[in-house]
């Protein structure tokens, strides 16, 4: 039987890629969005002052690579949920991704090697926090961190499941992780003794929690914190909740209930309105049921943010060892979105923005 060949109808010309983009971009292109309403080169100075190598005697060997399009490969990874090899692919593969990174046809694409050293010199040197700090500043600077309200609640963060013995894993609840396969430093290094196991509404989850605190009127993440999976949400609460946010009222679920945890917040000065909970056996008035019914219909927009990163981004998961880069791999995501939030309220204007 004789094979069927497509005809070519068109012929390569020169402005093929620019028509391709143009076309993207009547598409939908979100990249392109982004790109249009994010001035990335905010990250420059913050990127370069503790990045570079400042102490070279010359020129000789390897140039680095411009941070900010190695910040925003790492950006790609969080926004898609990439590996580092997808990731390399992608960006050679698609054209919408070496647009924004900047990349033309002839340029080097980063491999998987380079984007892992970038993201693990970004953990090591603890600047998840910088960028999600900086970028904070520039909304509200623009007013987009009304204050009008927030809203604090966690979720999961799944994390690869390892496979230990009983024994290996009562030495890692107890602490004594450190200690394990100290014969066999290439496993030991594949083991991650942070993550931890928890349990919601009969489900198991792996890893690691990802506590956020969001402003009520624009559903932007104002402030973060990442623990092990087994820390109960109340716990992070209180780093979280600032002095500055009283008359805020933050809104939680039932969670945070706890007396302990309201005695925390009314130290600062700070009321939080939480749902409350029925005792068994004594089903909750109508007064409650509609007190509570107020609450988390402010409260429920934090959800928003957590089917944003289940939705669009495939998950919050890490691909990583141990909890400082898997706080990276989290604050990065919680940046993603900020960006991505606030290019949808420039987009619909849902807010105003000063000058």
């Amino acid at each position: 039987m004789a094979t069927v060949e497509y005809r070519q109808t068109g012929c390569v010309g020169l402005f093929d890629t620019d028509e391709a983009l143009a076309r993207l971009s009547r598409l939908g292109n979100p990249l392109a969005k982004l790109s249009s309403a994010v001035d990335f080169e905010m990250f420059r100075p913050l990127l370069e002052g503790r990045m570079l190598n400042r102490g070279r005697k010359g020129p000789a060997g390897c140039k680095p690579r411009d941070v900010v399009m190695m910040f925003k490969a790492i950006l790609l990874k969080r926004l898609y949920n990439l590996s580092d090899e997808q990731t390399e692919y992608q960006i050679g593969d698609r054209l919408s991704f070496k647009e924004f990174l900047g990349l033309s046809s002839g340029d080097r694409v980063p491999d998987a090697r380079t984007l892992w050293l970038f993201q693990d010199r970004l953990a090591q040197g603890r600047l998840g926090e910088g960028p999600f700090a900086l970028f904070r500043a520039r909304l509200e600077g623009l007013g987009l961190i009304v204050n009008e309200g927030k809203i604090v609640d966690a979720s999961f963060a799944e994390a690869p499941r390892q496979r230990n013995g009983r024994e290996e894993n009562e030495a890692i609840k107890s602490g004594a992780g450190a200690g394990l396969w100290a014969d066999a430093p290439h496993k030991r290094r594949q083991k991650d003794i942070d993550a931890r196991w928890a349990q919601k509404d009969g489900v198991n989850h792996y890893g690691y929690k990802n506590h956020v605190k969001a402003d009520a009127g624009s559903k932007l993440i104002d402030a973060y914190a990442v623990t092990s999976a087994e820390v109960h949400d109340s716990r992070a609460v209180d780093g979280l909740v600032v002095a500055g946010d009283a008359g805020q009222e933050p809104c939680g679920d039932n969670a945070y209930v706890g007396k302990a945890t309201q005695e925390a917040l009314r130290a600062k000065g700070v009321v939080a309105r939480v749902t409350e909970r029925a005792s068994r056996g004594h089903p909750p008035a109508e007064a409650q049921r509609e007190s509570n019914r107020l609450k988390s219909k402010v409260r429920a927009r934090v959800e928003h943010i957590f089917g944003f990163a289940c939705n669009s981004m495939g998950g919050l998961r890490v691909r990583t060892v141990g909890l400082l880069r898997a706080t990276l791999a989290i604050g990065l995501a919680n940046l993603a979105y900020n960006l991505c939030r606030y290019e949808q309220i420039v987009r619909l204007g849902l807010l105003p923005v000063k000058g």
